[in-house]
């Protein structure tokens, strides 16, 4: 990696006037913000469809986009939709949140008139669309499909015949629900055709989007419902175990996520031939792709279902660097970062250092220890990305106000604050500084804002991923105060 500096925001995070962020106008003006104060990279958090909780860490589908992030103004420039059927929505009053069940109840509504108006359209281009990409887009519309005509419970819960995919209930089905199948093909025709034309402007500023790939599918998914051999699953569907985070610091039954775990047996007898296309998937949309819980290729933590929390899992050994050697042969090489954040055993260290991938150092995670740590600046080698924090992170102001007084007094003095300089500033300034090749600021960050800001905490239902940024707060000033510190800092040639 050159060294460099960017920003993390949501796509879903940004104004607009309908709710929630899109990939449309306010995109492309963040993207021209970017460019003014400096910025290489902009890292985005996970684009799939939102389940039950709106995590993007829990999506329908590991290839499709999220009908939310389709731009509405865009559709209507094209004659699916009327301003007047835009602005007849109530999209929610916080311009600050996302309001997620006005989103679900609203959006899908203005997306079948676009699609109805959209049948008397040329069709040539979203044929094409849908050749191209049937290995994964005809069972993901026929699982939408189903799952909408069963008021959305999940796969687990349909009728016997189609749960487990019997060939005459899926002609069944696909006869049955032809409009509402290509409804949702649609949708993901409309939102390809916009990252496409987004990404090329964002490459266009000479910024690179960093993307999120979860290493775990939902289990409510097409993924796990079309691909049932893939994972540790009964002849009946359900799971023989499950994902999640041994007890730890931050909680003492540790964190239960419920995905199904890979039967990597299986996937290596096919050369992991899934898995590398999921690859190959994520770098048409991403320019650098983030692999969450990297560790879990080390070993993953396997929780006997059902649980009630993960006390009681165990850890078992993944596929390891074998995998990665057969995936640069398969696929060719890509720009990955990998999130190795915890407590690192020795096999997660060696696989770091067998791929060569850049890993994560997170600044909030440096003092409050009251000991040396790998989180420390001077600990870093040039090969990895530095964070102020992440979207599971408080916000630096909010972390400030809870954190130990002496915790706060130790990252002063080794940030060697003036007292005239914000503590934010200190800390971002100290992760500029660093060895680093890459320094990511969290936009909350950049405006010094609260614990009102923060997008997730962890293992807390209801509340999460719904921060959304002023965009009068996106000041010049700003922006030359975030440039002129990245030419200081060696991060951007002045």
């Amino acid at each position: 990696m050159a060294r460099s500096a960017g920003v993390l925001l949501s796509i879903t995070s940004l104004p607009s006037p309908y709710g929630i962020g899109t990939i449309g106008k306010e995109a492309r003006a963040f993207a021209d913000y970017l460019k003014k104060a400096g910025q290489k990279i902009w890292q985005i958090l996970p684009v799939g469809p939102t389940s039950y909780g709106d995590s993007p860490y829990q999506s329908f589908s590991t290839y499709a986009g999220n009908p939310y992030l389709i731009d509405l103004d865009t559709l209507a420039e094209e004659g699916l939709l009327t301003k007047e059927e835009l602005e007849s929505i109530d999209w929610g009053t916080n311009d600050a949140e996302v309001d997620y069940e006005k989103i679900y109840n609203n959006r899908f509504k203005v997306l079948r008139k676009a699609y109805d108006n959209f049948k008397a359209k040329d069709q040539n281009a979203f044929r094409l669309f849908v050749r191209k990409n049937s290995k994964w887009l005809k069972n993901y519309a026929l699982y939408m499909a189903v799952k909408n005509s069963f008021d959305m419970v999940s796969w687990t819960e349909w009728p016997e015949d189609i749960k487990m995919r019997e060939e005459t209930a899926l002609r069944r089905y696909e006869r049955k629900l032809r409009n509402d199948i290509n409804f949702w093909k649609f949708l993901q025709f409309k939102f390809y055709e916009q990252w496409e034309s987004f990404r090329a402007y964002v490459n266009g500023l000479g910024i690179k989007i960093l993307g999120d790939m979860p290493i775990y599918v939902a289990m409510d998914s097409a993924d796990t419902w079309a691909n049932p051999e893939l994972f540790q699953l009964y002849d009946d569907g359900d799971p023989i175990a499950v994902a999640g985070c041994p007890p730890d610091y931050f909680s003492a039954t540790g964190q239960l996520w419920g995905n199904p775990l890979y039967d990597w047996d299986y996937l290596k007898e096919t050369d992991y031939a899934w898995w590398f296309e999921r690859i190959k998937a994520a770098s048409k949309l991403y320019d650098i792709t983030r692999i969450d819980h990297f560790r879990a290729f080390a070993s993953y933590y396997s929780i006997p279902y059902p649980a009630e929390n993960a006390v009681n899992g165990k850890w078992i050994e993944g596929p390891r660097y074998p995998f990665f050697q057969m995936m640069e042969e398969a696929v060719g090489k890509f720009e990955i970062v990998a999130e190795d954040l915890g407590t690192l055993t020795p096999d997660v260290t060696e696989l770091m250092e067998q791929t060569g991938y850049p890993g994560m150092k997170v600044l909030e995670f440096a003092f409050d220890s009251g000991e040396e740590n790998d989180y420390l600046p001077h600990k870093y080698p040039t090969n990895c990305v530095v964070y102020t924090g992440t979207h599971d992170n408080d916000t630096l102001m909010g972390w400030l106000e809870t954190a130990n007084p002496n915790d706060v007094r130790y990252a002063r003095e080794y940030c060697k604050m003036p007292d005239d300089e914000p503590f934010n500033w200190g800390l971002i300034r100290t992760a500029y500084e660093s060895k680093a090749d890459m320094a990511i600021i969290p936009v909350q960050d950049l405006l010094g804002l609260g614990k009102e800001a923060r997008m997730n905490t962890p293992s807390v239902l209801g509340g999460n991923w719904t921060w959304r940024v002023d965009k009068a707060a996106l000041t010049e000033e700003l922006a030359e105060k975030i440039k002129s510190l990245s030419v200081k800092t060696g991060r951007l040639e002045d």
